[in-house]
């Protein structure tokens, strides 16, 4: 069971964020920001002791909440924790994330079952935890971690592109099933960012047939300089961008190589598109 607790005024002065994957990389980032904009945090890991350095700091400001975003009823407990604590929760950044590199056909069963139970049943359990209170509210803004690789993807990349397409799909519905109760959502999407992410990449087991092509995009991405990699801070920028304007963004993407490669994609698809156009209208009972 979920509390679903309000503050009797509809617009706190100090807003409260629930973040997941917040003991590094841009969910640090961002539960540092908002502790230092003076706003609550229930800061979410699958390990406590990652936590400490931002209790440590903020004291009653965060609450550290041990959750894997895998377990509902783990979610749940945080959500109720961080409702007894602060009376109210105004962003849910879902930003837990986990990778596997590698070639379609190489990634097993088990690495694809572990990547999809942390990238898109873990964000399913993380609305479902915190949307009976939002709803209650009547207020609040979803921000979900995307990626760019959730419009476009290339070689290497297939097993968290398909996490990333699968959140981009269910967000895309919850636009017209959340904004009608006061519920903002906003996709992040980030390009390439200087995190412990890419470095705990999981592996697969290769296959010389795409040594041309996936490891060559890995080497390609090895040899590329810091300054290719934009860094969590400038991303929580372009967060709080997004929950500051009056009609938040419905995807906000992060980097000029990520916008410059999201549109080559769009553009590519439209063409295609517009190519196949008479074949696609042939199919039409009318004609």
């Amino acid at each position: 069971m979920v509390l679903t607790m309000t503050n009797s005024f509809d617009t706190p002065s100090t807003r409260t964020w629930f973040i997941t994957g917040a003991s590094s990389g841009i969910g640090l980032a961002l539960a540092v920001r908002a502790a230092e904009r003076g706003d609550n945090v229930i800061a979410v890991a699958r390990r406590a002791e990652g936590l400490t350095q931002l209790t440590e700091k903020y004291g009653d400001q965060v609450l550290s909440a041990s959750a894997d975003v895998a377990s509902l009823s783990q979610l749940q407990s945080a959500v109720n924790a961080g409702l007894q604590r602060f009376g109210r929760i105004d962003f849910v950044a879902n930003n837990a994330g986990y990778g596997v590199f590698g070639a379609v056909e190489e990634a097993t069963d088990a690495q694809v079952r572990a990547i999809f139970d942390t990238n898109v049943h873990g964000v399913l359990n993380v609305l479902r935890a915190t949307l009976p209170t939002l709803r209650a509210q009547k207020s609040g803004h979803i921000l979900q971690g995307s990626s760019y690789f959730g419009q476009m993807a290339h070689a290497g990349v297939g097993m968290i592109a398909a996490t990333k397409y699968a959140v981009e799909g269910l967000t895309e519905a919850l636009f017209g099933e959340l904004d009608p109760l006061g519920i903002k959502v906003t996709l992040v999407e980030p390009g390439l960012t200087a995190t412990s992410f890419l470095a705990n990449l999981d592996h697969v087991e290769t296959i010389s047939d795409y040594d041309q092509t996936v490891r060559e995009v890995l080497k390609t991405i090895g040899g590329l300089p810091p300054t290719a990699f934009n860094t969590a801070d400038r991303v929580v920028d372009a967060i709080i961008a997004a929950t500051e304007a009056n009609t938040a963004p419905h995807r906000i993407a992060t980097g000029s190589a990520a916008v410059q490669d999201i549109r080559t994609a769009l553009v590519a698809r439209i063409a295609e598109l517009d190519e196949w156009a008479p074949v696609s209208n042939a199919v039409d009972s009318s004609n």
